[in-house]
């Protein structure tokens, strides 16, 4: 009944906001006194891709709803016309690979061999 209950959530939520552009949530960079104060801050960041084998289509409400069933944050965005699922953005690649791992595990106990997840650098919102 849990798993009914959050497909209808997750397909009732994916309906709004249509035709609206979707951008990765942005964080905000901590400036040290180490750091220089120059007007921006070229800090790379990091993003863990979550599909299906080789990109092949998968409906990506049924990989959202298990993200969310196992406790992941994840955003949605548009590249080439194709919808892709990320996790992140982390400050750094030893983070994203330590999600990766999380991600993995909790996947390799679910029997979940659908999916695949890689580490890849964060693409700024244009």
């Amino acid at each position: 009944m849990r798993k009914v209950a959050m497909a209808m959530a997750v397909l009732a939520l994916a309906g709004c906001g249509e035709g609206k552009r979707v951008e990765a949530p942005r964080s905000k960079p901590v400036v040290t006194e180490n750091q220089p104060r120059t007007g921006a801050i070229a800090a790379q960041e990091w993003d863990v891709w979550v599909g299906p084998p080789d990109h092949k289509l998968q409906a990506i409400t049924d990989l959202t709803a298990w993200l969310l069933e196992h406790g992941f944050n994840f955003y949605i965005v548009k590249v080439d016309g194709k919808d892709e699922v990320l996790l992140g953005p982390f400050a750094t690649k030893a983070e994203a690979e330590a999600k990766q791992a999380l991600l993995n595990e909790k996947m390799a106990r679910a029997k979940k061999t659908d999916t695949e997840s890689q580490v890849i650098e964060h693409k700024a919102a244009q």
